[in-house]
């Protein structure tokens, strides 16, 4: 009998090796993954704090314009026409720029000549141009009596719409997207050179992008070489700036060592040095524009 109980002595050790092999195994495991795991977490932690750290660094960025555009040294004044202004903050680099929004094209405002000249300048044809204009007017515009009102209303909802124009100034500058004919590429050109702010019939050619300047009626191409010269000088001597408003369109993008960025856009007015706030701020947006 005693010859007998070795082998299964034996099977039993061995099914007892077996199954702390693979009690092993499954720890390995547990282990492998808790440590995936907690390093995914890490990484995680890292990024968002890298982000949140270009974010507020592109904050920064804001707040710096905001000075820069209303510094009391004259020859030390930024200038809202577009142009680059770059300064380190922490271990951020800070590129930013200013748009006067008296340069830009108002959508309730500019008269049916700047914004057909605006639309030709995107690549539309005069025709197209000139729809898309009387559109832009009628949506403002008070609703007409008869059967203009309804036959507007029925092109929108002949497209798909179920809706007709506002009859009411652009509450917002995204609203342009709701005006029929305007396309998503071409919302994309138009929305860094309108506005809702500014209340002029025509850009002020001094602050100006190049798209919006196509919209002066009368502009000539020794008009445009006599401002590009004139904005030449400004860089040199910010004194000789003409125009610099009080509402102005910022971009700030903060980029650390590590690659790591944040975009940062906003339409601030500027109430001046003495204020206890010294600018409001009129349209936020974070990230690239879509």
């Amino acid at each position: 009998m005693r010859w007998q109980s070795l082998p299964r002595r034996a099977n039993q050790r061995g099914v007892a090796l077996l199954l702390v092999l693979w009690a092993c195994t499954l720890l390995a495991i547990l282990l492998g993954g808790y440590a995936a795991l907690a390093r995914t977490e890490g990484l995680q932690a890292r990024y968002q704090f890298a982000q949140t750290q270009a974010h507020y660094a592109a904050e920064a960025g804001l707040m710096r314009a905001a000075y820069g555009l209303q510094d009391p040294v004259a020859k030390q004044r930024w200038i809202g026409d577009g142009r680059p202004y770059t300064f380190q903050y922490d271990n951020a680099t800070i590129s930013l720029s200013a748009i006067d929004e008296s340069g830009k094209v108002d959508l309730n405002t500019a008269t049916p000549e700047v914004l057909q000249a605006l639309f030709h300048a995107t690549g539309l044809k005069p025709a197209d141009a000139q729809v898309l204009a009387d559109r832009v007017v009628d949506w403002h515009s008070p609703a007409s009596l008869g059967d203009e009102a309804d036959t507007e209303r029925a092109k929108y909802v002949g497209a798909g719409r179920d809706y007709g124009p506002r009859h009411g100034s652009f509450a917002s500058i995204e609203e342009l997207q709701m005006v029929l004919g305007i396309t998503p590429a071409l919302y994309r050109q138009l929305e860094p050179v309108v506005t809702i702010w500014s209340g002029t019939a025509s850009p002020n050619p001094n602050t100006a992008p190049p798209l919006a300047l196509a919209a002066i009626p009368g502009m000539t191409p020794e008009q445009l070489v006599a401002i590009q010269a004139a904005r030449s000088r400004q860089a040199n001597d910010p004194s000789l700036a003409l125009g610099n408003g009080t509402t102005h369109s910022i971009r700030s993008e903060a980029t650390l060592a590590d690659g790591t960025h944040a975009v940062l856009r906003a339409t601030i007015r500027l109430t001046g040095q003495g204020s206890a706030q010294p600018y409001v701020v009129l349209r936020w947006q974070e990230g690239e524009a879509e």
